[in-house]
């Protein structure tokens, strides 16, 4: 099982949704905010080589991992918060419950199951993540409903906070600024002693 990340994070490590890349524009403004805390933002394999579905979960994993290692040879090993958004966040979550080291897990726009399909739940791993977890979502998100989150969250063994935009769809593109708040405030306090909290911002 992943191990509790170092209580400073030396870093963040941000990977994009299935139809975005890097240059998405919350994972650059959460860079900006974050400064001058180092903050590496990934391109996926399949984004690079220009095709537009993605690889399965083992590939982009492996991609993932390989950031990771070039984040880290600048860090220190398990001293990165990892995660991005939706599909980029799903991966960072099960690199750790797959024994990676992390300092924490950020995940904005979890992809808890495909829109309409609640019986179809991407939770096989969340048992396995033992590191400080964020979790940001909007309150109308068609991959997950505040209450189908907070319960398959439950089973997650490090300290878990979810932050709700109220209004907010799976793209969160009107939340930007409340994103970055709740990912900088997150990360800037991750040492300090907390347990699992939500909140619910408008």
């Amino acid at each position: 099982m992943a191990r509790r990340g170092s209580p400073e994070p030396a870093g963040v490590l941000l990977a994009p949704g299935a139809g975005s890349d890097r240059n998405e524009a919350s994972l650059v403004a959460i860079e900006a905010a974050l400064a001058p805390l180092p903050v590496w933002r990934m391109d996926f394999p399949y984004r690079i080589a220009g095709r537009k579905a993605p690889d399965r979960a083992p590939v982009l994993i492996a991609a993932l991992a390989e950031a990771l290692d070039e984040a880290e040879a600048q860090c220190g090993a398990g001293r990165l918060v990892i995660g991005g958004r939706s599909m980029g966040g799903r991966m960072a979550s099960m690199l750790v419950a797959q024994g990676r080291a992390a300092a924490g897990l950020v995940l904005i726009s979890y992809p808890l199951h495909p829109p309409g399909r609640p019986d179809k739940l991407r939770t096989e791993h969340l048992p396995a993540v033992n590191v400080p977890c964020l979790f940001v979502s909007g309150t109308r998100d068609a991959f997950a409903t505040p209450d189908e989150l907070t319960a398959a969250t439950s089973v997650i063994e490090g300290p878990v906070t979810h932050v709700w935009l109220e209004g907010g769809d799976h793209g969160l593109r009107r939340h930007v600024d409340q994103v970055v708040a709740a990912v900088g405030s997150w990360v800037k306090d991750l040492g300090a002693p907390r347990r699992g909290t939500r909140g619910r911002l408008s």
